[in-house]
């Protein structure tokens, strides 16, 4: 059937109406002892983290620039770009949820200059998100479902560039800094943030529009490759793993297990992406910190459907299904459990059908 996928639309109403707006998702359970162990943070790991990226981000922007204008700088852009453009992502989540650092002013910062990076409001998208994780994948409630259905492969392609995201942030940036906030926002987004909103974003233009000047006064590249285009070029790593979290999967499903995904990532992507490959155990769990997830995916591996073993096996098992989407929406992918597993939770559909 036609999904709306806008939160002020017919779905939406209609999610409330069939009781998919609920706290009532499937959880495995786990000892409360051992759940308090995982949700333990410490600043070590992430602070660790941290300095890594930022120092690499340092030593790529230093190297790239003093090889300008050779070709043998374009490597080190490219590789600042996935730093800027992806691994601000999940610096942004993580540290969105508050579960990175156990010191609170450690995230806040971490989390401003990473939305910054993003082009996402620190305000709007913090409500976004804890609606994401509310009411995942619920059409008409979930503001953050990369992948609609039917799918239209070219737009999904075309983000790989960013070029569905920036400019949305671009357009909801200039309304902000108007002075209003969008219909969807409203939905989600408590009154008393309105100002704060407006004001981070008219800071924000500011800083783009003084990296544009000095690009035009100096005649040169490098500011626009230090701030702003990498959200362009450098975003990709962020989309492709981004579609794996439930790309494919079933939607208005009360259970985590059938809409979300878990792969298992090389070394690299893993720090890039802060472990949210391991996205059914996050759902499930969000207060869990980013280093603890490996312990809890072991915990849970009983009650789960087997993880992709690797980006290409998670890729040839989603795009099949994304490419009959295109014509058949309805059509998903459902993982079978382990006989350990307990059964899905399908929510009102089951006694509905």
């Amino acid at each position: 059937m036609p999904r709306d996928y806008s939160l002020t639309g017919p779905d939406a109403r209609r999610a409330v109406d069939a009781g998919l707006v609920t706290e009532d998702w499937y959880r495995t359970p786990i000892d409360r002892k051992q759940m308090k162990a995982l949700m333990k943070r410490a600043d070590q790991p992430a602070i660790r983290d941290t300095v890594i990226l930022f120092g690499l981000m340092v030593v790529l922007a230093g190297i790239a620039i003093a090889l300008m204008p050779s070709w043998w700088s374009v490597p080190c852009w490219l590789a600042y770009g996935v730093l800027y453009g992806s691994a601000m992502d999940s610096r942004w989540h993580e540290c969105g949820h508050g579960t990175a650092f156990k010191t609170r002013w450690m995230n806040q910062l971490v989390y401003q200059v990473a939305c910054f990076c993003m082009m996402r409001d620190p305000w709007c998208w913090k409500y976004s998100h804890a609606r994401h994780h509310s009411d995942t994948i619920i059409v008409g409630r979930d503001p953050e479902i990369a992948i609609m259905r039917p799918v239209v492969a070219l737009k999904v392609a075309s983000n790989l560039l960013g070029l569905v995201d920036v400019p949305d942030g671009l357009r909801r940036m200039v309304v902000h800094a108007s002075g209003r906030m969008l219909p969807d926002e409203e939905t989600y987004v408590e009154a008393v943030f309105y100002p704060k909103t407006f004001r981070t974003a008219r800071i924000w233009l500011a800083i783009y529009a003084l990296t544009v000047l000095t690009a035009v006064l100096f005649q040169s590249w490098v500011p626009l490759l230090l701030i702003g285009l990498p959200r362009l070029y450098g975003c990709w790593h962020m989309v492709l793993t981004g579609w794996l979290q439930h790309g494919g999967l079933d939607d208005n499903a009360l259970d985590h297990r059938l809409n979300s995904r878990t792969v298992y990532m090389n070394p690299v992507s893993r720090f890039i992406y802060w472990n949210m490959n391991y996205h059914v155990e996050h759902h499930m769990f969000p207060l869990v910190p980013y280093y603890r997830l490996p312990d809890l995916h072991r915990v849970c591996a009983f009650d789960f459907p087997a993880p992709n073993r690797s980006i290409p096996q998670a890729f040839a098992e989603m795009l099949p299904v994304l490419w009959r989407q295109r014509h058949d929406p309805d059509f998903h992918l459902r993982r079978p459990l382990p006989d350990s597993a307990h059964p899905y939770h399908d929510g009102p559909r089951a006694s509905a059908g």
